[in-house]
């Protein structure tokens, strides 16, 4: 057990409206564990995307995150789960040298990573990318607290998603 009482589940916009995302929704709410959701992620999620993010976090009182869909919208809630604890800048965790030594490990939010498709990994990744918004350039964020503690995998989810999307 990762002890998440109030966990935010983060995905992105597409996925929010489905009815996978409902039923995940409806399943945490029957555990007591409230309904909150956080959908801001766009398909190369960016450093204000995390923003809103972790401010949603934050204001709602999570104690941690459930990372829900695919590629963006795990890598996004990985780094929510991540950032939630942090001082310094995203950037100051780019996956440089030792950079990652810079974390806070206090205040680092478990995470659940529930795979909508297949073929990110970002499942089973210690990293997330982050697109910077003004230089358009992908970072890699890293740090070994990244890593979902829980990760459900199960391949009945991708079955609604569109075919261009499963085809992938």
């Amino acid at each position: 057990s990762l002890g998440i009482k109030k966990p935010l589940l983060v995905t992105d916009r597409g996925l929010a409206s489905m009815a996978i995302t409902k039923n995940a929704l409806d399943i945490l709410e029957d555990a007591g564990l409230g309904r909150a959701i956080f959908a801001d992620v766009d398909p190369n999620p960016n450093e204000k995307n995390l923003e809103a993010g972790v401010k949603a976090f934050k204001d709602g009182g999570h104690d941690g995150v459930v990372a829900f869909g695919g590629g963006s919208g795990l890598d996004l809630g990985k780094c929510v789960a991540f950032m939630a604890g942090q001082t310094r800048p995203v950037w100051d965790f780019e996956d440089i040298g030792d950079w990652w030594t810079r974390a806070s490990l206090e205040g680092i939010a478990p995470i659940v990573a529930v795979p909508t498709t297949a073929g990110t990994g970002s499942e089973v990744g210690r990293a997330s990318v982050i697109t910077n918004s003004e230089t358009h350039v992908k970072k890699i964020i890293f740090h070994p607290k990244f890593l979902p503690g829980i990760v459900i995998s199960d391949p009945e989810l991708t079955v609604g998603m569109p075919k261009i999307i499963t085809a992938g």
